[in-house]
């Protein structure tokens, strides 16, 4: 008989299921909601999982995608060890939730390296119950059966049964709390480029990006800040803004202006006729020249000490090298501006945003509306590019403000103009740099970082005491080379300038100025600079293995042309080791043009090789978009750029030739987003040098500079 079910009983089982069910928790309600009628007999081992009666496997992806395959590339992990049918595999994005995942931050390149056991074991939790499940059936030791793609094989009678068929059962057994994991020489999937999971929304549309949200009733948003850093609104007169066409109203919130209109031209036209009085404080009497100087006096006083080997004094040397090195603020330039729906209701809010830290979103909207983080529902949506902006919650917050008081969703867009002057940008750097050779050997080095601190601006409590922000020193206090007298020393240059994690951050300024010193140390000892590096990295074999195998690939040391050059470079960060080979053409009237990289990296075991190369490739022209173009200036204590026409981006017509070979490895995963970026600087600045004989000390690169 067909058991029926109170509508108290449906609502705690549907909510629960909703939310991922746990074996051994809720087994009693989902058993009663089955015999109803009302959902099917799924297989949920752990939050990871789910196996339905017709084969099709989800699996739950908790970080998020932006352009890093790892829609793909994490369910590949699960389903290896799970030992499921590719064909069957489905991927979902989790929602937020505080600690079911664990953290789902998507940042510093961990998404793979942070999470490769823990779903390798979620995988084999649900294979090893499977297989239990089907001996039981048969009624067989479980030793006698295999799980093979998709299946569980009774060996010796060659009978099957489908995970489908299984679940049920399954998801009656109790959870192994130690499941046996493959033999990586098993791997099947790990290793190997399989079909993009979500290539076919992709390409037909449907993807969900934070731009393409829409909700009923929804109305939209722009804000309207003071440009000036640290300036704030001294009065403003909305008429103009209320006779554009689709403008609902005007109001101020924390940090601007809210203009809220029934479609998203109608606030952009409603901002841009906003008559506002600022007051700009005191920021708006600083420019670029007078950080720099500020920076320049700091950096000639006290330091705090990253890393000291040796005795930086008394060194017995032949030659002393000295050299300054350079780089500005630079923007993420995210293909997709700052964007989000949020709606605020009496006692729950609801958020659709591209983010790379749902959790983060969700506790700010907890903290701020006065609710419980439960009540608080993000949904994460793909991300038209990351780079680390989305890892604040800044536009959120601001429509927060909007959807609470207009008690509507609300969809807050940032425009091109938005995003470029109110960026957490990449922060500016100089790197003070002394080396010194006896008898054509490097025995000193010593390199001083001044530069902004990122977790100094957010917590300057922090650093009150003279603490050292690490996360400064990242590529500078780890230098590979075995040189036995090491001074590394930072000095903290902060201001009202918004700074924050940008690809590979500190690491793409600590490379620079490494890689390009490292070279002009090669120069003095008359040495070969590949060459050099080997002699100097005998005890790190992996920062050999990644030289060697671009040196061997891009051909070093072959003849060139007149106005030709070849440089290399080699960097360690995010548990990867990556080296490049730049070949430029120098015109005579400053012209630079990059002819070929040719890239090497290990990062461990591999997971999804087109994905390691895509990352690469995106990498190499992140990078030398910030080389050959990426500067942002400041003039009245605000950022002079506001477009694509003055902050630029490398061009197709721009991009090189680019070859990308990975080292077969059986280590632990290593990262993959950023660590091809330190390197495309430096390798390029090296090839001018060896084109021209001037030395980069500065980037962007531009046409005096080579001339």
């Amino acid at each position: 008989m067909r058991q029926v079910l109170s509508r108290r009983d449906f609502i705690k089982i549907s909510s629960t299921a909703g939310a991922g069910l746990m074996i051994g928790i809720t087994l009693p309600y989902k058993d009663r909601l089955v015999a109803a009628g009302v959902v099917e007999q799924t297989f949920e081992p752990n939050v990871w999982v789910s196996i339905h009666p017709d084969n099709t496997i989800t699996i739950m992806a908790a970080k998020s995608e932006m352009g890093q395959h790892i829609r793909t590339s994490l369910p590949m992990i699960v389903a290896e060890e799970l030992e499921a049918d590719w064909s069957q595999v489905k991927v979902a994005q989790a929602d937020a939730h505080p600690d079911k995942y664990g953290s789902q931050g998507t940042g510093g390149s961990g998404s793979i390296r942070r999470s490769f056991t823990r779903l390798r074991k979620a995988g084999a939790t649900a294979r090893e119950m499977l297989v239990q499940a089907g001996a039981d059936k048969w009624d067989v030791s479980k030793a006698e059966c295999i799980a093979e793609k998709g299946k569980i094989l009774h060996v010796s009678s060659g009978k099957t049964f489908t995970f489908g068929e299984l679940a049920e059962a399954a998801s009656k057994l109790p959870a192994p709390e130690d499941p046996l994991l493959k033999n990586p020489r098993d791997f099947k999937l790990i290793g190997n480029s399989m079909p993009g999971l979500d290539t076919p929304s992709r390409v037909n549309g449907t993807a969900q990006f934070g731009m393409d949200i829409q909700v009923p009733n929804m109305v939209y948003a722009a804000v309207l800040r003071c440009p000036t850093f640290g300036g704030k609104i001294k009065s403003f007169k909305s008429q103009k803004t209320k006779k554009v066409n689709g403008i609902i109203d005007t109001f101020e919130i924390d940090d601007g202006i809210a203009i809220v209109g029934k479609n998203t031209w109608a606030v952009i036209k409603g901002q841009r006729a906003l008559d506002v009085n600022w007051d700009h404080g005191d920021f708006a009497n600083w420019n670029s020249k007078q950080i720099r100087d500020m920076m320049e006096k700091k950096g000639a006083g006290k330091a705090i000490v990253a890393r000291e080997d040796g005795t930086v004094v008394n060194v017995k040397n032949d030659q002393i090298i000295s050299a300054q090195y350079e780089v500005p603020f630079t923007h993420h330039a995210t293909m997709e501006p700052m964007n989000c729906v949020v709606h605020v209701k009496k006692n729950t809010c609801e958020i659709w945003a591209p983010t790379q830290v749902p959790q983060r979103i969700q506790t700010t909207a907890a903290k701020y509306l006065g609710m419980d983080v439960k009540n608080i529902t993000v949904h994460v949506t793909l991300l038209g590019g990351g780079f680390g902006r989305r890892l604040w919650a800044d536009f959120v917050t601001d429509a927060l403000q909007v959807s609470k008081r207009t008690k509507k969703p609300v969809k807050l867009v940032w425009t091109r103009e938005d995003d470029i002057a109110h960026d957490f940008f990449r922060p500016t750097s100089i790197h003070k740099l002394q080396g010194s050779l006896s008898k054509k050997t490097v025995n000193l080095w010593k390199h001083r970082v001044v530069a902004p601190s990122i977790s100094g601006q957010m917590a300057p409590e922090r650093f009150k005491n003279g603490r050292l922000d690490r996360s400064a020193v990242n590529g500078a206090s780890n230098l590979p080379y075995a040189i036995p007298n090491v001074l590394v020393d930072y000095v903290m240059t902060n201001t009202e300038v918004p700074v924050g994690w940008w690809r590979s951050v500190y690491n793409s300024q600590n490379a620079f100025a490494n890689e390009g010193f490292i070279d002009e140390l090669a120069e003095a000892a008359g040495k070969d600079s590949f060459q050099f590096r080997l002699d100097l990295l005998k005890d790190s074999p992996r920062h050999m293995g990644v030289l060697k195998l671009a040196a061997e690939k891009a051909g070093w040391g072959k003849k060139l042309g007149k106005d030709n050059g070849m440089g290399i470079a080699v960097h360690e960060s995010f548990g990867s080791w990556a080296a490049m080979v730049a070949e430029v053409t120098v015109g005579e009237k400053g012209t630079l043009k990059i002819d070929k990289i040719t890239s090497a990296i290990d990062c461990g075991l591999v997971i999804n090789p087109d994905g390691v190369k895509a990352q690469m490739e995106s990498a190499i022209v992140y990078g030398l978009t910030s080389t050959l173009k990426g500067e942002i200036t400041i003039e009245k204590g605000a950022v002079v750029q506001s477009n694509f026409h003055d902050f630029e981006l490398l061009r197709i017509d721009e991009m090189p030739k680019v070859n990308v070979y990975i080292v077969k490895s059986a280590e632990p995963p290593g990262g993959a987003g950023e660590p091809g970026l330190p390197p495309v600087a430096p390798a390029v600045a090296n090839a001018v040098f060896a084109a021209t004989g001037k030395r980069i000390r500065r980037l962007p690169i531009k046409p005096e500079d080579l001339i």
